[in-house]
């Protein structure tokens, strides 16, 4: 990006928190934290203070399947911080692990006093059961506290090698340095046994409803279920219909339960995609007295997108706002950066810019309607909920799930 004076940077490694058994879950997103714990190079305040003195930024992430180490930097420092950065990913000291382990307990303390946030892995469980994929990525406390250093390590040396990560950079970068780098910072680390491939995901579960009771001012709801895999080539329509049904300002979902009835102040539908499945949902929250009606309202809105996903006014807005969203991301060193390290991860075709706008303005209305008896059935959607009120949740979700009883989760 020749107009830029900075470079984004990325290590993605092939590991997430679904690779994980249950006698390691969260270890991934531990892991992540000890990155930062140090190398025999690099002390773990000597990063700190070299990324703080580059005016840089340094950061890192965990999800289902991978764990992404990203930084942003003027372009003079580029050489500096890839040495730091692949010392992290390749050669992590584990030093000061017991302080960390601290602060990750308390990160899920925190995550787990948040009901907004962890509805969604409440929602998880109901749609996934006990795969891997319905496991919380932040981790169980029991795991990190109890995990000794020693099978941390050789976590780390099974998972971070050379066939499970790919480094990608955007900005003010050649391509040819890059090359040089990860060649020289690569070192002698070589590669293990191969990774074992993750469990398959379930071709279909049962539809489920969980409900988590805690003294809560509003009642957190998820309704969700299976979506399209990854590389599934109607992901382009699937943005579209998300548009249309819960994503803007300007959807079904926001106008008809907040702006038509203030019913909530938070409410919107999303998708996520991993390598052999999906998953699409909504959420809203609201107070205890308002959820028989709000859920009426969100059954009315799915009866209603199923008989007609869109008009053609609300087809045409929703690719226009898909596309700018897409050019508007790709101004964005970062932005460029994830995308192309993720693609290469998973194997997705590098596609342009004019190529993806292509393929969401032929999005059609029959796309649509595919879309939507595929992705929200109503045999198909499990409900998720936390709040004060079990009862009351069950009831004004039945009508959605055909469900009546929950199972606490």
């Amino acid at each position: 990006m020749p107009s830029v004076r900075s470079a984004a940077l990325g290590f993605f490694v092939a590991t997430g928190s679904r690779g994980e058994a249950v006698g390691e879950a969260g270890l991934s997103h531990f892991l992540e934290h000890l990155l930062f714990r140090g190398t025999d190079r690099y002390g773990s305040a000597e990063i700190d203070q070299l990324f703080d003195g580059m005016g840089a930024e340094l950061n890192a992430g965990t999800d289902k399947e991978s764990t992404a180490v990203y930084a942003r930097m003027l372009d003079q420092h580029l050489p500096a911080a890839f040495d730091v950065m692949a010392d992290m990913v390749w050669r992590p000291a584990f030093k000061d692990v017991d302080p960390e382990r601290e602060v990750v307990l308390e990160e899920i303390a925190m995550y787990e006093d948040d009901p907004q946030d962890t509805v969604f892995d409440v929602l998880g469980e109901a749609v996934f059961g006990t795969h891997p994929l319905g496991r919380p990525i932040i981790g169980r406390a029991p795991v990190i506290r109890d995990t000794p250093v020693d099978v941390i390590a050789e976590f780390h040396a099974r998972r971070y090698v050379p066939r499970s990560v790919v480094i990608a950079a955007a900005g003010s970068v050649d391509h040819d340095a890059i090359v040089e780098l990860a060649a020289k910072t690569l070192g002698d680390h070589r590669a293990l046994e191969p990774v074992e491939a993750p469990e398959p995901a379930p071709a279909r579960p049962e539809t489920n409803v969980r409900f988590v009771r805690k003294d809560t001012e509003q009642v957190h709801v998820t309704l969700g279920g299976l979506g399209l895999q990854r590389g599934d080539e109607r992901r382009f329509a699937a943005r579209v219909l998300d548009a249309i049904f819960g994503g803007l300002s300007s959807s079904r979902l926001f106008q008809a339960v907040r702006e038509e009835r203030g019913l909530a102040y938070s409410v919107y539908s999303f998708a996520g995609q991993y390598s052999d499945t999906g998953q699409v949902g909504l959420y809203v929250g609201t107070r205890p007295d308002n959820i028989v009606e709000a859920m009426q309202v969100v059954s009315d809105e799915l009866e209603r997108l199923r008989e007609e996903p869109a008009t053609e006014a609300e087809l045409v807005r929703a690719r226009e706002n898909v596309k700018a969203r897409v050019v508007l991301g790709m101004e964005s060193t970062g932005a460029r950066m994830h995308r192309l390290g993720g693609s290469l991860l998973f194997d997705l075709p590098l596609l342009e810019t004019d190529e993806v706008m292509e393929r969401i303005d032929a999005v059609t209305m029959d796309d649509m309607r595919s879309l939507v008896d595929e992705l929200w059935a109503p045999d198909g959607l499990s409900a998720a909920g936390i709040g004060p009120d079990e009862d009351t949740f069950c009831s004004a979700v039945e009508k959605i799930t055909g469900t009546v009883n929950s199972k606490a989760a």
